[in-house]
């Protein structure tokens, strides 16, 4: 009885994380062009054409009409889908780990303003202000349901990191944009210093292994997003920083 209650509570903190999934594909398409998304229907990028209700049904839709529009049967980006399920997945992760809380509530509406940074920042290179200001928002109620992460590490995490990014901007210009620098900020606070170091370090590592790959590939390109790396490091760091921390100090007997 008690496993089937978990399974229906994991299964609606999944379908709620596939809703709101749903929406941020909204956002991730039409803040980058201006659009607000605070109105009107969703629509086919392709047509136009409105899409119906019944169309819409995060994750199920897209196999349903067999990953077509509805109207122009122009296919439809597998993305839509997978921000959709990876959501729901990143959900179901932090209630594991807080399970029906504030805390909860916090770190995954964190955790969804930097799915929607990822995926801007990979398609236009670019991270909307109105993202950091809305990431904000949980840093400042962390402050008040972490109390384990004092003011005076979350004061040095605004700037343990940011600071010596724009630093080095200032001398190597387009080192890391600006967004890179005021999203490591806002997250420092966020994290405090300990784990904005950590977020940090694990945004360079998986970031240098992609410039490293696209070095050996020899892509034309130049620039490449750094902000999803750096996200990735955040929500990791959020979720096992202390962990991981500890497991490295037990490490070397510190």
């Amino acid at each position: 009885m008690v496993e089937l209650i978990q399974f229906i509570l994991y299964l609606y903190v999944f379908v709620v994380g596939i809703v709101i999934g749903s929406f941020l594909n909204v956002i991730i398409y039409r803040v980058p062009q201006g659009i607000s998304f605070t109105k009107g229907r969703s629509f086919c990028p392709h047509c136009q054409a409105p899409i119906k209700g019944y169309h819409n049904i995060p994750v199920f839709s897209y196999f349903w009409l067999r990953g077509k529009c509805a109207d122009c049967g122009k296919p439809i980006a597998i993305r839509y889908p997978l921000v959709e399920l990876f959501t729901g997945l990143i959900a179901i992760l932090i209630f594991a780990v807080y399970g029906f809380s504030f805390q909860w509530l916090v770190v995954f509406s964190a955790g969804t303003i930097l799915i929607c940074i990822t995926m801007i920042d990979f398609d236009t290179m670019i991270i909307p202000n109105g993202l950091v200001i809305a990431l904000m928002a949980p840093a400042l109620l962390s402050f008040f349901l972490f109390p384990e992460v004092g003011i005076l590490s979350r004061v040095i995490g605004i700037f343990v990191i940011s600071l010596p990014m724009l630093i080095l901007t200032l001398f190597i210009p387009e080192a890391f944009g600006g967004g890179d620098i005021k999203l490591i900020a806002v997250a420092g606070f966020m994290l405090g210093w300990g784990n904005a170091l950590l977020a940090a370090f694990i945004g360079l590592l998986l970031g240098g292994a992609v410039a490293v790959y696209l070095l050996v590939q020899k892509t034309k390109d130049k620039h490449m997003a750094f902000g999803p790396y750096l996200c990735i490091g955040i929500m990791t760091a959020l979720l096992f920083g202390d962990i991981i921390i500890q497991w490295y100090f037990n490490l070397f007997g510190l």
